[in-house]
């Protein structure tokens, strides 16, 4: 329970939990969380990191991934997220929210709220999902400086540069990004929509000794690949940013039609989380244990 009870709460900052994840060695798997039930869900698979899409979250709040929400709306998602599981999160902070100083509070902002890390990517207004046409590129100096402005702003926070030059520029190009983000004071590359597996291994021998995210994400540019493949090729975190919204939404689309349909949920029973399983999920007899036991400490016994 690492919400409520303070001995159960982490006592290393995010931060540091998240950076000690990526240096054990081996490929950090980060799984899409897009609120805090599927976070939890998450946790008891056995995953030890999550992640926080953009995508995945604006397509909850039904809009669109173009830059649209604010730093604010994103902690909201943080807050329950870090809150439900204790697990170091890494998040989507799309170009940062504006020039230096905003990145800045952006990054303030979010180690506030719990996150681990974030990734900040190198595209102008109105942004849009990696894997999609038409993506406009800030000047690599213009993202340098926002890497460095996040680097001045975080106690703790793992800075992740990403850059989406590859579709434009090239891995040369997206390369030379990556080194000017690195000395700028990134910790780690997220080299965006990169399509072949000679593309990634490319990229990665051009940057020995960083550490590298790929993103394994579905109807993409990306064929599909597995967590030890990307390991394989030298990257050391991965993320399925929209797996479990996709998911959800299909089922959730499926129970609406078998409603419109035949006025009743009882055809999607067997498919559905029992209430025993969600509240063993979310801990209620927890909960109700831990709220007993503080009343029978303050309460006395009747004479």
């Amino acid at each position: 329970m690492p919400y409520l009870v303070s001995s159960d709460f982490p006592q290393k900052p995010a931060g540091e939990r998240f950076r000690a994840l990526v240096e054990r060695g081996g490929i950090a798997r980060l799984p899409g969380t897009h609120n805090g039930m599927a976070a939890l869900q998450a946790r008891a698979a056995g995953f030890e990191g999550l992640y926080l899409s953009g995508a995945a979250m604006t397509a909850s709040m039904g809009i669109p991934d173009l830059g649209i929400i604010t730093v604010d709306e994103v902690a909201f998602f943080i807050r329950q997220i870090a809150r439900a599981s204790g697990l170091p999160l890494l998040v989507d902070g799309d170009t940062g929210y504006g020039e230096a100083l905003n990145v800045m509070h952006m990054v303030r902002t979010f180690e506030d709220a719990g996150a681990g890390a974030v990734h900040i990517e190198d595209q102008l207004l109105p942004k849009k999902c990696g894997h999609l046409n038409d993506k406009k590129l800030a000047a690599a100096n213009d993202m340098a400086t926002k890497v460095a402005a996040a680097a001045k702003a975080r106690r703790h926070l793992y800075i992740i540069a990403r850059t989406d030059a590859a579709a434009s520029e090239g891995i040369d190009g997206a390369v030379a990004r990556a080194k000017l983000y690195m000395e700028a004071g990134a910790d780690a590359i997220f080299p965006e929509a990169l399509t072949t597996a000679d593309m990634f291994r490319e990229f990665a021998a051009h940057m020995p000794g960083v550490p590298l995210l790929a993103n394994m994400t579905e109807f993409g540019r990306t064929p599909f690949f597995t967590a030890d493949e990307f390991e394989a090729m030298g990257y050391r975190m991965v993320i399925w940013p929209v797996s479990s919204l996709r998911v959800a939404n299909k089922a959730q689309e499926k129970l609406y039609a078998t409603l419109k349909r035949d006025g009743s949920a009882k055809a999607m029973v067997p498919e559905m989380q029992t209430r025993a399983e969600l509240y063993d999920t979310i801990g209620l007899a927890a909960y109700e244990a831990l709220d007993a036991s503080i009343i029978a400490t303050v309460v006395p016994e009747p004479a």
